[in-house]
């Protein structure tokens, strides 16, 4: 993974990242669509995700949970708003109680977008969040490190 560039906006509310890798756009695709293979990405090293429900559809949702080292599990939900093959899949996300059921709060939004770069491919994520707190909250817990983390797992799954 090449990482480009990691941008907050407090004004816009959105944290932005940028990566490229050494695979053709409909690779990268994958490791969106098939959960098996977002397990092995999605979350930090040593906080492994798994998917117990997976509809990559829109209006289609997924629930997880990433355990935690000490064996505990955090779990996460996600409602898939629009989803253009292999370029485009924007989501609503949030905390869940154990089970998946979504956390009280407002969600944030997910905006992925993947682009040919002329033989590699751009990953460009954007997280919208629905407040100011919320953006505060969620950069103190370390998602900006805990995603770029996250991301340096793709490499081992391309070469694989």
């Amino acid at each position: 993974m090449t990482f480009i560039e990691s941008k907050k906006d407090v004004e816009a509310l959105t944290l932005t990242i940028v990566s490229e890798y050494d695979a053709p756009p409909e690779r990268i695709w994958q490791l969106w669509s098939d959960p098996r293979q977002l397990e092995r990405w999605w979350g930090p090293p040593g906080y492994p995700a798994t998917f117990e429900v997976f509809e990559f559809e829109p209006a289609g949702r997924a629930t997880y949970y990433m355990t935690i080292p000490d064996g505990t599990k955090a779990w996460g939900w996600w409602r898939f708003v629009e989803i253009e093959p292999t370029s485009r899949i924007e989501l609503d996300d949030g905390f869940a109680e154990e089970g998946g059921s979504p956390s009280p709060g407002e969600p944030g939004r997910m905006i992925t977008t993947i682009e040919d770069t002329g033989g590699r491919t751009r990953m460009t994520m954007l997280s919208r969040f629905a407040s100011v707190d919320q953006m505060n909250e969620l950069l103190e817990m370390g998602q900006e490190e805990g995603m770029i983390q996250a991301l340096t797992q793709i490499d081992p799954l391309l070469a694989s």
